[in-house]
């Protein structure tokens, strides 16, 4: 096999040099026929085969097409591989020769039966505001320190590639109507055509082909916002490229590092300012950027309705004796008042609203799952008031001192030495009060200030909180009870031992 370089010492070794051929052929080896090829014109590499002989795998060639050929029947995630038929064939048949030659001719012998080709995909021109895909992903963030696994809607134009995201804890179907009207409200109108997998928020049922069986609250969607549902066939993603695509792309540049943020809310807040930044994005193979593309096509949009869909399920529960009522297997608390009455509880998909003869007594981030209780301190306070001995063992301030400032833990401790254990507690309530009035970074101030002054009691508390506006402290500061003095005469006891 002549290669490149003596190619190149042939020629110039007669060329440059005036060697023969009888010392060209002696000095290479090559052949004068070789020779005087190379001297008569350009190099050409090495000539392809028309066939490619298998000695070793020639008696096995008609069993390895059987096997594939039978691999068209078979599911695709079982059926064989280069390496399988290579096992077999050693196993079964004693087979000697190499894994290499049993890949080559799997690889040849796959693409003429029709098994694994590479997908040939045809270049689009879609047309302005006509479609939009739709996806979910999967992220991870830190939400409020805890990291947690969400899931997060994307919806991307064909036209101009302009996405919007936003997450979600799940993929309920009232989280994937509620993205939908932020994300037209994103784009300022609805698109003709929205293409999706066939996801059962969707799709009640697979028929042959394209037609499908819709949930019905889907179709009562789609009717409200007149837009046209295409699925793709299963097994299929590639229909919705794009939108893949995009799922891909945010994942990699929106969520990298892993996000973090106070809430969800808060969360898709950065999103939202993240997708409208991709509007200067320019698409590889396009001349304008994606905000330029999208104005061409934003005046065709459908218009979005006067009112937005009501994407609301309403309840009749009635509260129990724990003070909360039961909404789709999860507890959600409201005021001990309300206790033994029937309410009427609204599930949206964040969040969860109680009322009470058209009045709203009660709401709450949405829970997800089973079993889970979302409690509100606040509800709890006026019976803890009475019924102080609980205090340390309630659920709901459980959960709560958790998170709460330490200088209240300290209030609390000093209102105890001050008032006796059970008085104290019952003050100390009093402050947790005010923070239905007052904001809490102010209650917290005015309890570090309280405690600063020697304050013992929750009324000392609310007297800072109601002069919080002005600039000074009034005097009567004094004439609240006081926390007792420090002990020093142990000090002197201390000093004395030296």
């Amino acid at each position: 096999m002549l290669t490149v370089d003596q190619y190149e010492y042939i020629r110039s070794g007669r060329r440059v040099y005036g060697k023969s051929i009888h010392q060209l052929q002696r000095e290479t080896g090559h052949s004068r026929n070789t020779i005087r090829k190379v001297l008569r014109g350009e190099y050409q590499g090495y000539s392809p085969r028309e066939n490619q002989p298998y000695p070793a795998l020639g008696p096995y060639l008609s069993l390895i097409d059987k096997w594939l050929e039978e691999d068209k029947d078979r599911p695709k995630k079982q059926r064989h591989t280069a390496q399988r038929i290579f096992d077999r064939l050693e196993e079964e048949h004693g087979f000697d020769g190499g894994v290499s030659t049993v890949r080559n001719y799997v690889r040849q012998a796959k693409r003429r039966i029709g098994l694994g080709a590479p997908a040939v995909f045809i270049p689009l021109d879609p047309e302005a505001a006509k479609e939009a895909e739709v996806d979910w992903g999967t992220m991870w963030a830190l939400i409020a320190g805890v990291l947690l696994q969400l899931k997060f809607f994307c919806m991307r134009s064909k036209y101009s590639g302009r996405h919007f995201v936003r997450c979600y804890p799940c993929e309920r179907q009232q989280a994937f109507f509620e993205a939908h009207m932020h994300a037209f409200a994103f784009f300022g109108g609805v698109f003709s055509v929205l293409i999706y997998d066939n996801l059962t928020t969707a799709v009640r049922k697979i028929l042959v082909g394209k037609e499908r069986v819709e949930q019905e609250a889907f179709q009562k969607f789609r009717a409200y916002y007149n837009f046209e549902a295409r699925f793709c066939n299963t097994a299929s993603p590639h229909e919705k490229g794009g939108v893949e695509g995009s799922v891909g792309y945010v994942r990699r540049n929106y969520m990298v590092p892993v996000p973090e943020a106070a809430s969800i809310d808060e969360l898709n807040e950065q999103l939202l300012k993240k997708c409208l930044a991709h509007g200067e994005h320019r698409i590889i193979g396009r001349e304008q950027t994606v905000n330029e593309l999208f104005a061409t096509e934003s005046s065709y949009l459908l218009a979005l309705p006067d009112v937005p869909f009501s994407n609301i399920q309403v309840k009749e529960a009635k509260a129990d004796r724990y003070s909360t009522v039961m909404a789709d297997k999860n507890r959600y608390s409201l005021p001990t008042c309300y206790v033994g009455l029937k309410v009427q509880v609204q599930l949206c998909a964040t969040y969860v609203e109680i009322f009470y003869q058209r009045k709203n007594i009660a709401r709450h981030e949405r829970l997800y799952g089973n079993n889970k209780w979302k409690l509100n301190p606040d509800h709890y306070l006026d019976l803890l008031e009475t019924r102080p001995g609980a205090f340390e063992a309630a659920r709901p301030i459980r959960q709560w001192r958790a998170s709460w400032p330490q200088c209240l833990e300290e209030f609390l401790e000093k209102l105890k030495s001050v008032h006796g254990h059970t008085a104290g507690i019952k003050e100390f309530i009093g402050v947790l009060q005010l923070y239905r009035q007052h904001r809490p970074d102010d209650v917290q101030a005015a309890v570090e200030l309280a405690i600063e002054h020697k304050l013992g009691s929750s009324e000392g508390v609310k007297h800072i909180l109601l002069y919080s506006e002005a600039d000074y402290i009034p005097a009567p500061l004094s004439g609240w009870p006081q926390l007792p003095a420090p002990d020093t005469a142990c000090y002197g006891q201390l000093g004395g031992g030296q």
